[in-house]
């Protein structure tokens, strides 16, 4: 097992089990570590995305490790054409190797997942070692829970403009329409395929296993999804979530505009304005820590 790095901002490179390689960045809490945070990323987000959130969290005690998933960022393979890999690789190979790098000792270690992030910790082969996880923008993926005219423009991505121009490239150009880092045919293959069913892969013929994956989950968990989340709102949410049917779950509906944020869609959730969401992650973290540190009767 590798050490702990010992100063904030540190990249390393972390070992799945399948020997690949993943680029990662450690930040060390600022003072006393109180406890650990692991971010799981959305589907082809970068990991300097969760910068601020991770130097957010140092400054209160938090230690923060993010990673790039296999395909992306500091983990990308010199070609993207030809690379081969399964979705699902994301979350049982790359972020379980994250999770078992930070879980070296008694320190509480929670999961902050964005999207995907919050998929992958039914996922994770480790998921025990996991205090909580508190997950912002998790949902089913299937246009129809999405409202016009977004409905039918993801709709039209997928069944028209990305089956082409994937066939094309070799590969999912995400980034040439504006929506995150181009991603391996893979990805692409797996992502379509399960955002086509209104419950993701649990309504899948072909993942009729799934449901006994997620069911072993006990991991506490918070789903907050923002009222202007247009690829995920509440209702996508509980359409997904309720796969984690064994944890302890509390489901956050967040008002961005009554509440001060402007706006939030998919990705605010880590921009700076959205610090008092980090708050109540964290202040959520401290009280399980607190909970779980409380001498048995």
């Amino acid at each position: 097992m590798n050490a702990i790095p010992t100063h904030s901002g540190q990249t390393l490179t972390l070992v799945a089990q399948d020997g690949y390689r993943l680029g990662a960045v450690f930040y060390r809490a600022h003072g006393n570590e109180t406890a650990r945070i692991v971010v799981g990323s959305a589907t082809g987000v970068p990991q300097g995305f969760y910068r601020r959130f991770a130097e957010f969290a140092n400054a209160r005690g938090y230690s923060v490790l993010t990673m790039d998933y296999r395909g992306v960022g500091a983990s990308r393979p010199a070609r993207l054409k030809g690379f081969e890999m399964s979705f699902l690789d994301w979350a049982t190979l790359d972020l379980a190797a994250a999770v078992d790098h930070f879980a070296v000792d008694a320190m509480p270690l929670y999961l902050v997942g964005h999207s995907f992030g919050g998929h992958a910790l039914g996922l994770l082969p480790n998921h025990e070692r996991l205090a909580g996880a508190y997950l912002f923008g998790v949902g089913a993926g299937w246009h129809g829970w999405m409202p016009q005219p977004e409905r039918t423009r993801i709709w039209l991505a997928w069944n028209v403009l990305l089956p082409v121009l994937t066939r094309l490239m070799g590969y999912m150009p995400w980034k040439s329409l504006g929506a995150g880092e181009d991603l391996p045919i893979g990805v692409h293959r797996d992502w379509r395929r399960w955002c086509g069913f209104p419950h993701y892969f649990f309504d899948d013929p072909a993942m009729a296993h799934i449901a006994d994956v997620y069911a072993r989950v006990r991991t506490p968990i918070v789903a907050a999804n923002a009222l202007d989340d247009l690829w995920a709102l509440p209702r996508s949410r509980d359409a997904f979530v309720g796969g984690y049917r064994q944890a302890p779950l509390e489901r956050r509906d967040v008002d961005a505009k009554k509440e001060g944020f402007g706006s939030l869609g998919h990705m605010g959730y880590f921009r700076q304005h959205a610090q008092p969401l980090w708050e109540e992650a964290l202040a959520w973290f401290g009280t399980r820590a607190a909970r779980t540190a409380q001498p048995s009767a």
